[in-house]
């Protein structure tokens, strides 16, 4: 399996195709095979820097790219979703009809569907193209989880014996939902024996937090979490996923355009650039955001060098720490301060 890459979805967003989109959601709505199962998510142009980068950074993202017409879409959608309901939330299955969201097709590179990828901590993997047996498709699940594993989502829960296990039993079926996700790596927090969810996860908080994020309610899950850090505070899982949603909530409200100008016009005013960095990491660009505050950093002195470091270690908490890009970022940043 190849190592995965940083993704970014941008451009500007058909105007037909949001047409065709809405289309798609009605006939998914109304349609009594899609169902009520909440098993997949659909996902399109618009939604998928929300639904699927952002999310994949507590948990992997399996995106099954599809259409209508596809036949072979339809025998393999089923086995997708069984080993979904399977997995209990251990991995996330979301689907792109390939007709309503062209902007997401180019960005992917579809020639031809089906086409199933996956994405971790904002990166994309490459997966498989065709209907494949059931087997083959959870041998590579297998192989995801394990990668996800290696970038610091760890395996929890009853999921961890059944969903996307390989066939020769190896290790890493399962992945933390978000609220355990979130503080993976930080030297087993919240883990007990066999890498389960000990007490500590156990906060109804962090049920109320996924629960408000499962339903778009950015602010209630910020409350949530708010609550838990009251109670425990430094609490790891809380903190690291407070900044995950943070980061959701500070891009929502940029004129990207504006921000970009002014990351232009001022390249060593660390306010103008950690908005810019905030837009890359939440396109899944992170050594672009890392380089870029790593940058201010260097060129600066006093509160604006300051202001530099702290904002740039706020964005390691967003992802896994034992992702690659933070240790490069973390190991250049000590060597600029020693």
């Amino acid at each position: 399996m190849q190592q995965p890459r940083n993704f970014s979805l941008h451009g500007a967003v058909d105007l037909g195709a949001r047409q065709t989109a809405a289309q798609r959601r009605q006939q998914v709505a109304q349609s009594p095979e899609s169902g009520g199962s909440g098993v997949a998510i659909e996902v399109t142009d618009e939604t998928f820097n929300t639904e699927v980068v952002a999310r994949s950074r507590a948990v992997p993202v399996i995106v099954d790219l599809w259409a209508q017409w596809c036949e072979p879409c339809k025998q393999l959608g089923p086995v997708l979703e069984k080993l979904a309901v399977e997995a209990a939330g251990a991995w996330v299955l979301a689907k792109v009809d390939v007709d309503a969201s062209p902007q997401l097709s180019a960005a992917l590179q579809v020639q031809s569907i089906p086409m199933v990828v996956a994405v971790i901590g904002g990166q994309l993997v490459d997966g498989f193209l065709g209907a494949l047996p059931e087997a083959q498709v959870r041998e590579w699940l297998g192989q995801i989880m394990q990668l996800a594993d290696q970038l610091g989502l760890p395996a929890r829960g009853p999921a961890a014996d059944a969903a996307g296990a390989a066939p020769n039993g190896a290790a890493g079926a399962a992945v933390p939902s978000a609220a355990e996700g979130a503080g993976a790596g930080q030297a087993g927090a919240g883990r007990g024996p066999a890498g389960r969810p000990d007490e500590m996860l156990a906060d109804p908080g962090f049920r109320a937090a996924q629960e408000a994020m499962d339903s778009g309610d950015i602010d209630g899950a910020v409350a949530a979490l708010e609550r838990v850090l009251a109670s425990s505070p430094g609490h790891p899982v809380a903190t690291a996923w407070l900044a995950q949603i943070e980061l959701i909530r500070r891009v929502n409200s940029y004129d990207q355009t504006k921000v970009r100008q002014a990351a232009r016009d001022h390249p060593d005013d660390p306010q103008a650039q950690a908005r810019a960095a905030d837009l890359e990491l939440a396109a899944g660009q992170a050594e672009a955001s890392f380089d870029r505050m790593l940058g201010v950093f260097q060129r600066t002195a006093g509160q604006d060098r300051e202001k530099a470091r702290l904002h740039l270690l706020s964005l390691f908490e967003i992802l896994p720490p034992r992702d690659p890009s933070v240790a490069k970022a973390r190991a250049r940043l000590s060597s600029l301060l020693f």
